[in-house]
């Protein structure tokens, strides 16, 4: 029961930023005594910090409470198609340190030995303390890695390598602390969840265009992973090309199809994916790109909605944040030709994590697991 209360407490604050004893007490359902008595704990335990007083009012001045960023620090190691990123985030999740070592196709040894080297510099980085309070590595990695050898043009024969792989097993081999194991996609949609701008939303569908375009499903507050954790497989949803025929979503608004005409155009597709945050300059083709992205996603997101009644469809990848804006034009231009009699579309909304969604959500997965409530129960604040 008090690791229940603990929770329930960490992850109010976590959802709210900082709130007082009463309003705790209050939005938990929780006694105040017990509140209190929860709150002393977690801050003897240096994982809630006081804030200062609010004055103004009658009677004793109130105490905000907080999350203390130095309370626990996790690993997030993100292993992608074209690049892997190793993090390490603090209590309130902001990333402390960071690495990102972008190759043409990914062989495991030296996927593992970008964790190993990574986390060996960023724990010499920290205190004895801080080294202490390292809580565990998440690792956010697309499912069946052997498939993609023609898609990214990699040797078939170093992708086999990956089909008896246990990738969790082989970075608890490098580390004291318990390793996580989770899909790229789904790691992202839950740092969205965990760290973004969208915590008033309980229910929303969410895609993530990266190398190739995938998602997740949040319901009621949850990240909802699926029988075989594979939920929210956004990319292999049918939808139409620009043929007419039907295509999957990986196929039209993934950011390899981009790569593809920029390098047929003669020109350098590297900062693609060496600067998400300029793409440097493009002209019509990445204006077509996203318009064809646009529409893609379009359907898919009507195909969503006709099937869970979500609040809202999240956009992010990694690009420019421009580029992402111009995405979800897109997506809402497209969505206003269809037919959608008989359904309340979502509202279609950009994400708020950015470029790093998948490092931190892996990042998220020791923290979730050891620190917050698996499902949002919480009213929200008036």
């Amino acid at each position: 029961m008090r690791d229940h209360n603990e929770r329930v407490v960490l992850s109010l604050l976590r959802q709210h930023g900082s709130l007082a004893k009463t309003a705790i007490a209050r939005l938990s359902g929780l006694s105040a005594q017990t509140s209190s008595i929860i709150m002393r704990m977690l801050e003897a335990d240096e994982l809630l910090i006081r804030e200062e007083p609010l004055r103004g009012r009658i009677g004793q001045p109130m105490i905000p409470m907080a999350l203390n960023p130095e309370g626990a620090f996790f690993f997030g190691f993100k292993i992608g198609r074209r690049s892997a990123d190793l993090v390490l985030i603090d209590f309130v999740g902001r990333i402390r340190s960071m690495r990102h070592v972008p190759y043409d196709y990914l062989a495991p040894e030296p996927i593992f030995r970008i964790a190993a080297d990574g986390m060996k510099e960023m724990l010499a980085e920290l205190t004895p303390k801080q080294r202490e309070k390292v809580a565990g590595i998440g690792i956010a990695a697309p499912f069946e890695l052997w498939k993609w050898a023609d898609t990214i043009g990699a040797p078939q024969e170093v992708l086999d390598q990956w089909r008896d792989c246990d990738i969790r097993a082989r970075v608890q081999e490098l580390c004291q602390f318990p390793a996580y194991l989770q899909n790229d996609m789904s790691a992202a949609c839950g740092a969205e969840l965990v760290f973004g701008q969208t915590k008033d939303l309980n229910d929303f569908v969410y895609f993530y265009i990266g190398s190739f375009i995938g998602g997740g499903i949040v319901i009621n507050g949850s990240l909802y992973p699926g029988r075989t954790g594979n939920a929210g497989a956004l990319g292999s949803m049918p939808v139409s090309g620009t043929d007419g025929k039907a295509r999957q979503l990986i196929d039209m608004a993934s950011i390899t199809g981009l790569e593809r005409v920029v390098t047929a155009l003669g020109r350098d597709p590297s900062p693609l994916w060496a600067s998400p945050f300029d793409w440097g300059p493009m002209g019509p083709e990445l204006d077509e790109w996203i318009n064809t992205a646009g529409k893609a996603i379009a359907q898919a997101v009507v195909a969503s909605a006709s099937v869970v009644d979500f609040e809202a469809a999240i956009i992010d990848g990694w690009m420019p944040e421009d580029v992402r804006a111009r995405v979800v034009e897109a997506v809402q231009k497209h969505i206003s030709t269809f037919k959608l009699e008989g359904l309340a579309l979502p509202s279609i909304l950009a994400g708020t994590v950015g470029i790093h969604a998948r490092s931190l959500g892996a990042a998220s997965l020791p923290l979730a697991d050891r620190f917050l409530l698996g499902q949002k129960l919480f009213r929200k604040v008036d």
